[in-house]
Formats: structure tokens, sequence, C-alpha cells
């Protein structure tokens, strides 16, 4: 079933830290390289302050379904809640990039590949905690090598308009530095 399924992805946290966000793009710069996606999301029943998650498929065929079949090849947990909730999730192998800011204990699995990535820090230090889900999506492409950090800028300025074109540097800056915090790890896919 999964034979042309490229990557299964959680993006998970609190409403408000930017998860859809996160999961849309990732699925919107897979789809502007060529790629069949879906991108599934799931609220829990506070929005902002409760929880929040989406599931992205990438596929080079149709994608029947947009839930993840059995297993995540990628969890992105941008809180603590969230990493215990779908490191479950992922398969044996599986990438778990994990916002170590808010995270300061090591995931329980031993058999997946792990990525501490300190998003909160780094958004701070560049100079707008928002850019913390930037940040980690800057990683999950270096450390993926599945989304290229250009490709993931044109779609936010397409996203944003002309109205919101002047959040682009800030958050160019934010993916740069979680492609270097990525390429720190060594832990490519």
């Amino acid at each position: 079933m999964r034979e042309n399924v490229l990557e299964q992805v959680i993006c998970a946290g609190f409403g408000g830290q930017g998860v859809m966000l996160l999961g849309r793009l990732i699925a919107a710069t897979a789809l502007r390289d060529g790629l069949e996606v879906s991108w599934l999301p799931s609220y829990g029943p506070e929005m902002r302050g409760g929880t929040a998650n989406c599931q992205v498929v990438l596929s080079s065929r149709p994608i029947g379904s947009p839930l993840i079949s059995r297993t995540a090849d990628t969890v992105l947990a941008l809180n603590l809640p969230s990493m215990r909730k779908f490191e479950e999730e992922l398969r044996p192998e599986g990438l778990l990039v994990y916002n170590s800011s808010l995270i300061d204990c090591d995931p329980e699995r031993k058999d997946i590949r792990c990525a501490p990535i300190p998003a909160n820090e780094i958004a701070n230090e560049i100079g707008n905690l928002k850019t913390a889900n930037i940040v980690m999506l800057g990683a999950y492409a270096e450390l993926t090598g599945l989304l290229q950090p250009e490709g993931i800028i044109e779609v936010l300025e397409e996203m944003f308009g002309v109205g919101k074109s002047h959040f682009i540097p800030i958050n160019r800056k934010a993916l740069d530095r979680g492609v270097q915090a990525g390429r720190a790890l060594h832990v490519r896919t």
C-alpha cells in the first residue's frame, strides 16, 4: 500500500504554535515540486492553547486516503505532550524532530532517530518567537532532503501575499537557522 508514498508526517503541538501552518507549508512546497499531497488537520476542543496536529502525506502517485497508514515516517513535535503521544506513531527508524526548548527529556523509544532542535531559543535569538515552527521546518527540510528552502520561501511569499510580505525576511532567517540546526545533527535520512 505504501509503495509510492514518499513520506508520512505528523506535525503536533499546542494551538497557537503554528502547527497547521507548518503542515500546510510541507504540503504546499511538495505540491509545488510536483508531488501528490494530502493535509489533514485535527484540533483539540480549546483551539489556541489546546492540542493541534495535522497529518501530511507526500507521494509520487494519487493518494487514496489522507490518513497515515499504520505508522509515520516523521513526527515534528513542538511540545512534550505531542512528543509523548506521537512518538508511538513512528515507524522503527523513523525520525522524531522535537522542540528541545520546550521538551527537556529524551523520547522513550530507542528504535527511532531523534533530532532535538532548540526552536524557541533560535526564534528568540532572531527576534520573533512565532517563527519557532519555521525553525522546525528548516530542520525538517535539511534532515530529510525532501524540501528545498527556496521552494519553502516561494510558498510562504504566495501564502503571505503583498500584505504580509514584511514577514518574509524574519521567516527566511528562521528557516536558514533551522537548516543549520538540522545540519549540525548529522542524522539525515
